[in-house]
């Protein structure tokens, strides 16, 4: 099983990425819905994948990456962010920041985890 953290605010949308990943079999989903819960899971789950919603209330979804890729067991794990503002010059800001892919909402629930497997092989 893949282990895959998801960070989001939205309850729908955690629901639905949740569905549809798990319908796949091949995820096991831990869901947070800030980035302060997130950096707290991780203290006692390390992620195989991250998907990161960009825009949150408190810490947004390129900070909670900032913070961590600062400890050790997640600098290389791969981080998708999920956005509703996909614009070329952000979605390159993502990258350099070492996103291994940018998924627009609102997103094909039916494509999520064949997408988020393969900007995991891509990384």
């Amino acid at each position: 099983m893949i282990k895959l953290l998801h960070v989001e605010d939205d309850a729908d949308i955690r629901e639905i990425a949740l569905m549809a990943l798990e319908l796949s079999g091949d995820f096991d989903v831990v869901q947070c819905e800030t980035g302060e819960a997130a950096l707290n899971q991780v203290q006692s789950y390390t992620p195989d994948v991250i998907l990161l919603d960009m825009m949150m209330p408190g810490m947004t979804g390129r900070q909670t990456l900032e913070k961590m890729r600062e400890m050790d067991s997640l600098r290389d794990v791969p981080a998708i962010f999920m956005t509703a503002r996909a614009q070329h010059n952000e979605i390159e800001e993502l990258r350099d920041l070492g996103a291994a892919d940018v998924i627009s909402k609102p997103f094909d629930p039916i494509a999520l985890a064949d997408q988020v497997k393969a900007a995991m092989q891509a990384n």
